[in-house]
Parts: structure tokens; sequence; C-alpha cells
């Protein structure tokens, strides 16, 4: 049974070693930018959201833990109480651990204890090229509401 309990601040070095490059990827393969042009970017944006770690006021980190694995996972939302809302901004299972099932009861387990929190909304984003999330949060019950979309002008 997977469980959700906050992300120790050792584990959030570990979390950024994921992140970091993971997102550096997404930005530069949707926002024409070179990769360490990205990476730049990555980092500058995570020091303005999460500029005390673990400890950054509005933003929950999580550590997604099997009872027989340990650490599986990582899960990153931002609650909005008076909106009964939270939005993820990142949800991952580690490499060895997906396809088996954890993320959908990650999902289930996130619902459960947002629920306790009076929360009945959950969004999210995904990139439009990440087929096996866009699967996952589908079965999850999640549902398109838009499309982000960019197009680059003028010179470089």
């Amino acid at each position: 049974m997977i469980k959700l309990r906050p992300m120790l601040p050792q584990e959030y070095v570990g979390y950024l070693a994921y992140f970091l490059p993971d997102y550096a990827l997404e930005i530069s393969a949707n926002y024409d930018l070179s990769p360490a042009d990205a990476l730049a970017r990555a980092k500058g944006e995570i020091a303005a959201d999460l500029p005390d770690g673990v400890e950054t006021k509005g933003q929950v980190l999580l550590s997604i833990v099997d009872p027989d694995e340990g650490l599986v996972g990582y899960l990153w939302y931002k609650p909005d109480l008076p909106a009964q809302s939270a939005f993820i901004y990142d949800f991952h299972i580690l490499p060895p651990f997906q396809g088996k099932g954890l993320g959908k009861a990650a999902l289930k387990a996130l619902e459960e204890l947002l629920l306790e929190q009076g929360i009945t909304q959950i969004g999210l984003r995904v990139a439009a090229d990440n087929a096996r999330a866009q699967g996952l949060y589908r079965a999850a019950g999640f549902r398109a509401t838009g499309v982000n979309m960019i197009r680059r002008i003028g010179s470089r």
C-alpha cells in the first residue's frame, strides 16, 4: 500500500537531482532553448518556487513510499484551500518502479489526503509528448481542459 509522507530534507537533494535535468529537457524541447539555457531556467524557477526547499510555505513536497520498496517517487503540489483545489506541479515514479501500478495508487492516496483537507479538485499540466503520463491521468479520471501552444517569432 502506497504512503505519502512529507519529503525529508535529504530526499530533496535526490528530488532535485531528478527534477532539474528532467524539467530542463522539457524546457529545451518546448521553448527552443539550448540545454545550458534550459537548465539555468529550471534552476531559476525552482529557486523562485521553492526558496526554502521542503519548508517552503504554500507548497507541499511529498515522498511516495512503498512499504516493501521504500522511496518510489515524488509529488509536489500547491493547495488552494479557499478554492478547494490543488495543483500538481510534479509527480514522478522513479524508473525502476514504473509500470507497476504505483502511479495510480499514489494518485489515489493523494485524492484521499486532499479530500481530508476539504479539497475537491486537482489540476495539473502534462507535456504534450508524454503519452504515458497522459494515459495514467486519464485512467485516474483526469480530463483535458485546454491546450498550451507556443510559436517562436522574430530572430534569435
